[in-house]
């Protein structure tokens, strides 16, 4: 098995090469264009010395090239790992020691500092720097045909890496198999990607929510995906949306409170999407009951994990319930247990285990990680959830992000839903920390709504910064005082311009425990 095949050679043979694969603002790419690239790649890099099982990393923008250098590295059975290409200098070197590369596909934008890190990395890659002339003429040049590697199901295809708040992040080895599944359960079987899909995602490709949702799962279906390199705002949405007419939205929590919020969002014109997803941090149910009035587009808020790939718990279309991520999707079996590996009664809090067809083989040299949370077949996550009669399941937050306050467990999300329901706030977050007693206690960070304060500014003195914060403060107090049981109250509420986010895009709630400290 060798996924190159799956996702793109077999729509060849199926006769679609000429239908349209990846669409931009430049134009688009059959699936016949994108193989000849792909093949392209995979000739280069290996006239270039790159052999089957090494690690290829790529750091593109979400242009096409990196749909063709991503299937040209695994089409010769290479590993490939997709990168942030706006890295800083010092992250890749790290990563290139880590991952021990053989080979960078990189913009000519980045080239210098690219150049820096790998003449410092001890793996000593070969960079190929698009938009360079000798590298496009070695690629260019290269022959249009390429008979793909015999991969085995179980070999390695991608690295892919856990959400870490600090340090850098584990790399997180996917086989072929793993890409196959999820495609077949989740895209197909959940969402039903059809030939007449078109896509467009938020998050960018070296995401794997998006690699998946925003590239493998169209082409597989033999669909087509917008890409686009721009940062990713309201604006820049609306204006992709407005010329591409996407059927399919890859979204985030963070980006659906944007949309929600633009002031231009009562006039966007969204009819096209035929559903959005939501993924990678937990999505309130009053920011999904605001997307609902404001756009009627079906909003699907699902749960997936670089360990399991992709998302294997999700709201179905014509069946989604506002506040849960929905049932386990076919083929994954998901339970919650206790510390000691029992399964908890409906309703109450357990620490999530899958298992299923897409489970990775676990993370590149660090084996007591692996060990405990790639328990036999299961994989043993720190998400904490409920399930419902019904099979619905509920995040409740991280194992180390619940709060045992005067004694009694409480889950961050809930005070966090209190805050976002008061119309002066936009994003919240509720973390613990240790009181003057060496007690925890929970401690709110909020974002303002745009022209926010609105009930705080009357009783604030307009021209003092301090004192209308001080106001703000003390009005979301006493919301959160009548709407919370009392040891659920924060105790401190701290006004942010914005929050502090992982490498992912996910609150950094480290960041903001630290911040706490500053402040004490």
């Amino acid at each position: 098995m060798n996924i190159a095949d799956y996702f793109l050679d077999d729509r060849i043979r199926e006769g679609l090469g000429g239908r349209i694969a990846l669409r931009t603002a430049e134009g688009t790419t059959t699936y016949a264009a994108l193989q000849a690239r792909a093949n392209q790649f995979a000739n280069a890099m290996r006239a270039a010395g790159v052999r089957p099982e090494e690690r290829v990393l790529i750091a593109l923008p979400d242009v096409p090239d990196f749909a063709a250098a991503l299937f040209g590295a695994i089409k010769m059975g290479a590993v490939a790992v997709m990168v942030n290409c706006y890295l800083e200098e010092r992250r890749i070197r790290d990563i290139c020691d880590y991952t021990r590369a053989t080979a960078i596909i990189l913009q000519t934008q980045r080239g210098e500092v690219f150049e820096r890190a790998a003449s410092a990395a001890q793996c000593n890659p070969r960079l190929f720097i698009l938009g360079k002339d000798e590298e496009d003429a070695r690629i260019d040049n290269s022959t249009l045909h390429f008979d793909n590697f015999t991969s085995h199901s179980d070999d390695p295809a991608i690295w892919l890496f856990s959400g870490g708040t600090t340090g850098l992040p584990k790399g997180v080895v996917q086989s072929h198999a793993s890409f196959v599944n999820s495609t077949e359960h989740y895209a197909k079987g959940v969402l039903g990607y059809a030939a007449t899909d078109i896509t467009l995602s938020v998050p960018k490709l070296y995401f794997g929510y998006a690699t998946g949702s925003n590239l493998f799962f169209p082409l597989a279906a033999g669909a087509s995906a917008v890409l686009f390199p721009e940062r990713c705002t309201a604006d820049e949405l609306f204006t992709q949306i407005a010329r591409h007419r996407p059927t399919i939205l890859i979204n985030v929590p963070t980006m659906v409170n944007h949309m929600v919020s633009h002031p231009g969002a009562a006039a966007q014109d969204l009819s096209c999407l035929r559903l959005a997803t939501s993924a990678g941090e937990a999505l309130p149910p009053s920011l999904h009951r605001r997307w609902n009035e404001t756009f009627g587009v079906e909003l699907l808020d699902g749960l997936g994990t670089a360990e399991m790939w992709h998302v294997f718990i999700s709201n179905r279309p014509g069946e989604a319930r506002p506040g849960t991520l929905g049932t386990a999707v076919p083929g994954f079996e998901v339970r919650l247990c206790d510390d000691d590996g029992r399964e908890v009664p409906h309703g109450e809090v357990g620490r999530m285990r899958v298992r299923g067809g897409s489970r990775a083989h676990g993370y590149w040299q660090h084996p007591d990680e692996t060990r405990r949370a790639f328990a036999h077949d299961w994989y043993v996550s720190g998400d904490m959830m409920t399930r419902d009669e019904d099979g619905y399941f509920t995040y409740q937050g991280r194992a180390d992000d619940l709060l045992k306050v005067s004694g009694k467990w409480f889950s961050p999300p809930e005070a966090e839903e209190c805050l976002l329901a008061h119309p002066d706030v936009a994003e919240a977050a509720v973390v613990g920390v240790e009181d003057e007693d060496g007690l925890v206690v929970p401690v709110a960070f909020v974002v303002l709504a745009a022209g926010g304060t609105t009930a705080a500014a009357d009783a604030a003195d307009r021209d003092t910064a301090s004192s209308t914060a001080r106001a703000v403060q003390s009005t979301l107090r006493a919301h959160a005082d009548a709407h919370l049981e009392t040891y659920k109250v924060p105790r401190q509420i701290y006004i942010l311009a914005n929050f502090p986010r992982t490498h992912l895009g996910k609150v950094d709630r480290g960041a903001l425990k630290r911040l706490n400290e500053g402040r004490s």
